[in-house]
């Protein structure tokens, strides 16, 4: 009998506990992701070749301060790769190469 009311309880616990998760996943799920951080992204893979404000040129990277290059072109450089860029299709999201090239459009000077 003790053994029985012991399982009960903790039968009782696992319930409580899934619903809970289930309601939380549920009200995650509708809510609205935060958006990436393009500025975040860009210190994280790119300052080292293209420098804090896009100037460095490191490795032949270009000067984003005097690029002419539409967002769309941006988007499929950073996921391609050019020359001597590295293509970031494989390690970054789409959403994080929009991001991070639509933060360097804040570059041009």
């Amino acid at each position: 009998m003790k053994k029985l009311l012991i399982l009960a309880v903790l039968a009782s616990m696992v319930y409580a506990c899934s619903q809970s998760n289930s309601d939380k996943g549920a009200s995650e799920s509708t809510a609205a992701a935060p958006a990436v951080n393009g500025e975040k992204v860009y210190k994280t893979y790119c300052i080292m070749c293209h420098g804090l404000d896009g100037t460095m040129g490191a490795a032949g990277a270009f000067n984003l301060q005097i690029s002419e290059l539409p967002i769309e072109e941006r988007i499929n450089v950073i996921t391609n790769g050019r020359k001597g860029m590295t293509p970031f299709n494989t390690t970054l999201s789409e959403e994080k190469i929009k991001a991070v090239a639509e933060y360097t459009l804040t570059l041009k000077k």
